[in-house]
């Protein structure tokens, strides 16, 4: 069984890959802004997290398998589509991109809990099938130390790894240190809930264990 991670994120394809799966990966052409502010405008309201991620990864799995489809006619398969944003208390923080925005959230942050919002969509790909589609979001809550100091913050910042994650950390690597407890499924803060994509796949009709191993890999990422 064939597997596409519609993703270019380093976490995401590591996480799979660490429990077994090598997929191919393909990076979705969507605007995630331009997304979200017209369903929000369309509906003249502002889409609570757990909503947010779901749209952003239903529609990233969904332009991947159109193209993959057209390019790949043959590909049989599934192919997994991820989105997630960190709130605290109600204020949804994403990527901060510079090095002040990360400081700023650390600060806030210490000391206090958050939820990550994880959205899964996973599209079931066969020649001659017509697609089909389950998703679903999970959730996890992360606590973080309170003693961690503002040259700990000042060094974890300038290792560059907080720039580019949802909420400015991760749990995986540097940023652990700092994470006094996380409830939930652990790999929802790396990227996605590993347990509900086995879930989900299970809904289509796919084992878990069929995806171990046998997807095509050149060892690394897959560019189609």
């Amino acid at each position: 069984m064939r597997v596409c991670l519609a993703s270019t994120s380093p976490a995401r394809l590591m996480l799979l890959q660490q429990f077994g799966i090598s997929p191919l990966t393909l990076a979705p052409d969507v605007d995630e802004e331009a997304v979200i502010a017209a369903v929000e405008a369309g509906e003249g309201r502002v889409l609570a997290p757990d909503e947010h991620v779901l749209l952003l990864a239903r529609r990233k799995a969904a332009d991947v398998a159109v193209r993959l489809a057209d390019e790949m006619p043959g590909f049989d398969g599934i192919v997994v589509g991820g989105d997630s944003m960190f709130e605290l208390d109600g204020e949804v923080l994403g990527k901060p991109h510079t090095a002040e925005n990360a400081t700023a959230r650390w600060r806030a942050m210490r000391g206090r809990t958050g939820v990550l919002h994880s959205g899964h969509a996973v599209i079931r790909l066969q020649p001659g099938v017509a697609p089909r589609e389950v998703h679903a979001v999970a959730e996890a809550s992360v606590s973080f130390v309170d003693d961690v100091t503002d040259a700990e913050i000042a060094a974890y910042v300038a290792s560059g790894e907080p720039l580019n994650v949802a909420g400015a950390f991760t749990v995986d690597s540097l940023g652990g240190a700092f994470i006094s407890r996380v409830e939930g499924d652990p790999s929802t803060v790396v990227g996605m809930s590993v347990s509900t994509l086995r879930r989900l796949v299970r809904e289509l009709g796919v084992e878990w264990t069929d995806l171990w191993h046998l997807s095509e890999s050149s060892g690394g990422p897959s560019a189609l």
